[in-house]
């Protein structure tokens, strides 16, 4: 009998022989990740779809989803179940528990999560990106008494009261917009001279007459007693620094993918993004990047449905 050769492929087939191997295991369960199980399961692969919180990503909290082609308008909760539920029809496996490391063991791949450890073919890292903090002062100690970063989660707490909004995209004019339905006042603060949100939504701001927008300034510091009261703001041209008298401040100023999981898996650009092409391919082989979590130019609905399309075709095409 030949003798198994430490490191071989054989060695690390005989190694998992007893076990359960998945086809693909998918970190995430949002746009991206859903579609990949869609794409996945109707090739006939065993899929499994690992999620440490809930399923649908940041689009779930969004009110209005009136950009992707074929659906008029929807909103975010209905889009996510919907894609959910259509994932869940296919026999997809979708586990509640949080990836927390991926090991490379020749052609299988290990997940490691907060409660167990899957053993796979391939992987789709489809983990998304999370909100960007401000990191000024007292953001940290106000988290949950005043600062949020989910204007759809949080906004009713502000009724009837005034907050800020800080950033300049679409999501921070989508949560001004939002909010100024049910707050007295909403300050729009942003650091640059012109928003970078698209035409239509910067006029539907504009329009609102409790949105005040304040434009070349910045979030310095907060402060308050065991709730926020009010934030100082400084303008960007002359250093005038101002304080506003309010008891919430949503912050939407970008976003950071999560990383955690790959950051020493695969390779990453400067900001933490995995560096992966159109066809999803890392540079590990097995490893595929799908969805917002990936370098790119547009990150919208319709393009982390198309990653997991390709994510999921790339890796069927290997096994």
């Amino acid at each position: 009998i030949a003798q198994c050769l430490v490191g071989s492929e054989m060695c690390i087939r005989d190694r998992y022989m007893d076990k359960k191997v998945y086809d693909i295991i998918i970190i995430g369960a949002g746009t991206a990740g859903l579609s990949s199980a869609i794409y996945g399961r109707r090739a006939g692969k065993n899929v499994l779809v690992l999620e440490g919180k809930s399923y649908g990503g940041q689009i779930i909290v969004s009110p209005e989803v009136e950009n992707y082609p074929g659906i008029k308008h929807t909103s975010g909760f209905e889009f996510a179940t919907r894609l959910f539920e259509q994932a869940k029809s296919l026999d997809t496996e979708i586990l509640m528990d949080e990836a927390v490391n991926i090991e490379v063991d020749g052609s299988y791949k290990k997940v490691i999560t907060k409660g167990s450890e899957f053993i796979s073919k391939a992987v789709i890292i489809a983990s998304g990106v999370g909100r960007r903090k401000l990191h000024v002062e007292n953001e940290d100690r106000f988290t949950g008494a005043g600062v949020s970063y989910c204007a759809t989660c949080d906004g009713m707490f502000y009724k009837g009261m005034d907050i800020i909004v800080a950033g300049g995209g679409n999501t921070a004019l989508e949560d001004a917009k939002y909010l100024s339905e049910i707050c007295k006042t909403v300050y729009l603060v942003h650091r640059r001279d012109t928003f970078r949100a698209e035409a239509s939504l910067i006029k539907e701001v504009e329009a609102k007459d409790n949105i005040k927008i304040l434009l070349k300034h910045n979030v310095i510091s907060l402060s308050g007693g065991d709730v926020l009261e009010s934030v100082k703001i400084a303008d960007t041209v002359n250093g005038k620094v101002s304080d506003i008298e309010v008891q919430g401040l949503f912050v939407a100023v970008g976003q950071e993918p999560q990383r955690d999981v790959y950051e020493n898996v695969v390779k990453t650009d400067e900001n933490g993004y995995i560096v992966a092409g159109e066809d999803c391919r890392t540079n590990v082989e097995g490893i595929y990047a799908a969805g917002d979590c990936r370098t790119k130019e547009v990150r919208q609905l319709i393009t982390a449905a198309a990653d997991g399309a390709v994510a999921a075709v790339m890796a069927c095409k290997k096994m």
